[in-house]
């Protein structure tokens, strides 16, 4: 995730973009945000505030995801549950998939078609996120090799369901239901639809 330089905090003058640069590219947004360079478990150890939405970028130099960041008997998991809203809040997760896509021979008109399955390294940060949040899911962006994590509380999002449906079935249908509201809301040059559609798992 690329952000703005001018929003970090303890960041020398010199390692910083000019400010009009930012404007450019945030058109106002950079004003808005403060950037903390720390260590993330030290950090949410130590914060006060509770978020509605939290997103993880995590990988270090070589490609790794501290194990410290998805252990389910951390402190940093712990601490991340109480700082995220207890009815709404969302934790949102980058991943690189550590599996292959399931078909190497893609057809270009048909991008949507390429689903990455989780390997085992994947699944077990997936399953640590489900445990503090309640409800989990992922879609794939196999073009990428990404896989994104989405942790939240379940029953906010399972509100409603009817006895009987599958739990992955009225996710999925809450989620489409809502798409066109993010494209227009975010202004998206592509519809999302059927990337969700497609790349959807529920986590179990």
């Amino acid at each position: 995730m690329g952000f703005p330089a001018s929003c970090a905090k303890g960041l020398s003058a010199h390692t910083m973009q000019p400010t009009d640069g930012d404007e450019l590219l945030w058109n106002g947004v950079h004003d808005r945000i403060s950037l903390h360079i720390e260590d993330a478990e030290d950090f949410i150890a130590g914060d006060s505030n509770v978020y509605d939405l939290v997103f993880i970028d995590a990988y270090d130099g070589n490609d790794i995801f501290p194990r410290k960041l998805w252990d389910a008997d951390g402190a940093f998991l712990r601490n991340l549950e109480e700082k995220v809203h207890p009815l709404h809040g969302t934790v949102v997760v980058n991943l690189h998939s550590d599996s292959g896509p399931s078909s190497p021979d893609v057809d270009d008109e048909a991008p949507f078609e390429n689903v990455l399955p989780m390997g085992r390294y994947v699944s077990h940060v997936c399953r640590a996120y489900k445990r503090h949040f309640g409800l989990a899911f992922t879609v794939a962006s196999p073009w990428l090799c990404n896989i994104t994590l989405v942790a939240c509380r379940d029953k906010a999002i399972l509100k409603g369901a009817p006895v009987g449906r599958s739990c992955r079935d009225f996710v999925l249908s809450k989620l489409l239901s809502r798409s066109s509201m993010v494209e227009q809301a975010l202004d998206l040059p592509f519809p999302c639809l059927q990337y969700v559609k497609n790349g959807f798992t529920l986590v179990e």
